[in-house]
């Protein structure tokens, strides 16, 4: 009778654990991906799309824009890269103009609601400076820094990739810190690969920083996306890889990761279309472009991670 009372309290705490565990499953929050892009020209803004499986995606609120630009003479919102941060607000830069000396940089606590647009003139200093493309933001929780970087072209440095092709544009990635978006360190080179490069976008993974870039070089072509790594975020990165991406020309790589597989999302902009390849050791890509569904038009973009909760407030947002 005793050894048949013991194998019931066994029995019955088995199935209270067990349920408890269930319970717990149950509640945990679903991760939504957000992929925040433009359209056309970048004239109408910010543009949002969510995903449950990282693969096929719907447009948020009709695919109208969320967030109308304002600054430079342009007032264009091409680009969009948005982070959260580690105050747990989206941060978000981007593109606003073709020729500008600076970028935009905005914040929100629900991506609905957005604080004032403020302009960093990050190229000021360098009266050369003809643009500022594609910024990016990556957040070090150990040194609590924000790093923004964007492509510009300085007319007469690095001479040795200086081509007449495509308007003699020879771009290198340059950087700035904040810890507050308020104070902003001086503006540094922060990669020079050896090639005409743009659209860089960085993730920490395990122990490395990895650097996903854009190969511009026209002249023998290469128009593809690589690879080079860091032991920090400011660098020093490594020669950049072979091409991850196919025969087709590829920019504005973003990074995501579903499950135990690495999908990089980037644009086929001569296809007007997007591409995707996947990884699960970030050596070995495969081309998963045809099981990816995406909103007509989107363009340049990034993708991030929300809760079931933001996505609520998000599907009602007008």
């Amino acid at each position: 009778m005793l050894l048949y009372n013991n194998l019931f309290r066994i029995i019955t705490l088995s199935l209270i654990l067990f349920n408890g565990l269930h319970v717990l499953a149950g509640n945990r929050e679903e991760e939504i991906y957000i992929f925040a892009y433009f359209k056309g020209n970048g004239e109408d803004g910010l543009h949002l799309a969510y995903s449950k499986d990282g693969y096929n995606w719907d447009a948020l609120k009709n695919d109208e824009s969320f967030l109308q630009p304002k600054l430079s003479k342009d007032k264009l919102m091409r680009d969009p890269c948005i982070i959260r941060g580690g105050d747990g607000l989206f941060h978000m830069v981007w593109t606003v103009s073709w020729t500008d000396k600076g970028i935009g940089y905005a914040s929100s606590k629900d991506l609905i609601n957005w604080s004032e647009q403020q302009y960093i003139p990050v190229m000021r200093r360098e009266e050369g400076a003809r643009n500022c493309w594609a910024p990016e933001i990556t957040y070090d929780p150990n040194s609590k820094n924000y790093m923004i970087y964007w492509a510009t072209t300085i007319p007469g440095k690095f001479p040795e990739t200086q081509i007449e092709a495509e308007n003699a544009y020879n771009h290198r990635m340059y950087c700035i810190y904040t810890k507050d978006f308020k104070t902003y360190s001086d503006t540094r080179l922060l990669y020079d690969p050896g090639f005409n490069v743009i659209d860089a976008t960085i993730a920490k993974i395990n122990d490395k920083w990895i650097m996903f870039l854009k190969d511009e070089t026209k002249e023998p072509v290469e128009k593809n996306i690589k690879i080079a790594y860091a032991d920090q975020l400011q660098g020093p990165y490594s020669k950049a890889s072979k091409p991850i991406t196919g025969n087709y020309w590829a920019e504005g790589p973003t990074l995501t990761k579903v499950g135990a597989t690495w999908l990089l999302y980037f644009d086929k902009y001569t296809e007007h279309r997007y591409g995707a390849i996947a990884s699960t050791d970030l050596e070995n890509w495969k081309d998963v472009s045809d099981r990816i569904n995406m909103p007509n038009g989107i363009r340049h973009g990034t993708i991030f991670k929300i809760t079931q909760k933001e996505l609520q407030k998000l599907l009602i947002a007008k």
